[in-house]
């Protein structure tokens, strides 16, 4: 905050803020997971917002971090951009992140996007990123490095993708306090 002598003290506006959101590849199956907490500074707004969810007729799950409206429209273009370019989650994502970086309107978007099909997973930023995590596990938004951290422990034990993706989303909220228990998970089997 900073402080003016004829307007005393300026504040800032809350922001809506706080998910989790994991990607965890792991032998034939991917798994995006993502809590359902919407928060509005120390206040939790909602417990159960659906964050994860599937895309391009069921080929591509998708999770976002960030601003709802702003993830409901990038999870349009991206949903336009799999229309286009078919089975090509990789060449979708960077014509979406070209269109996401240049667009006058697009670049006010404030929203990550963890994207995945059977064959890749990736990372959507507004800064024009479009990432493969190097060990088939990713996250995003403030608990995503708990979740992150945990899904990276348990990568090499004999658990299951969603095994992994479950009990890393629990030590993240156990660990954030914007991040709850309220998990929703979408899975892809090779």
């Amino acid at each position: 905050m900073s402080s003016d002598s004829q307007t005393g003290p300026q504040t800032w506006p809350q922001t809506w803020h706080g998910t989790t959101i994991l990607t965890v590849r792991k032998g034939n199956q991917v798994v995006v997971a993502g809590d359902g907490q919407v928060s509005l500074g120390n206040t939790v707004i909602k417990s159960n917002a659906r964050k994860v969810r599937p895309l391009g007729k069921g080929h591509v799950i998708s999770g976002f971090a960030g601003a709802t409206a702003d993830a409901m429209t990038l999870f349009e273009r991206l949903e336009g951009k799999l229309e286009q370019y078919p089975n090509q989650l990789m060449r979708a994502c960077v014509e979406l992140a070209k269109d996401w970086r240049t667009d006058r309107y697009l670049r006010r978007l404030e929203a990550m996007m963890l994207v995945a099909d059977k064959d890749v997973s990736l990372v959507l930023t507004g800064t024009g990123d479009v990432l493969e995590p190097e060990s088939g596990v990713m996250g995003i938004g403030s608990g995503g490095n708990y979740a992150l951290a945990a899904a990276r422990a348990l990568y090499d034990t004999d658990m299951s993708a969603e095994d992994i993706a479950k009990r890393s989303m629990a030590i993240a909220a156990d660990i954030c306090v914007f991040t709850n228990t309220n998990v929703i998970i979408e899975t892809l089997n090779n």
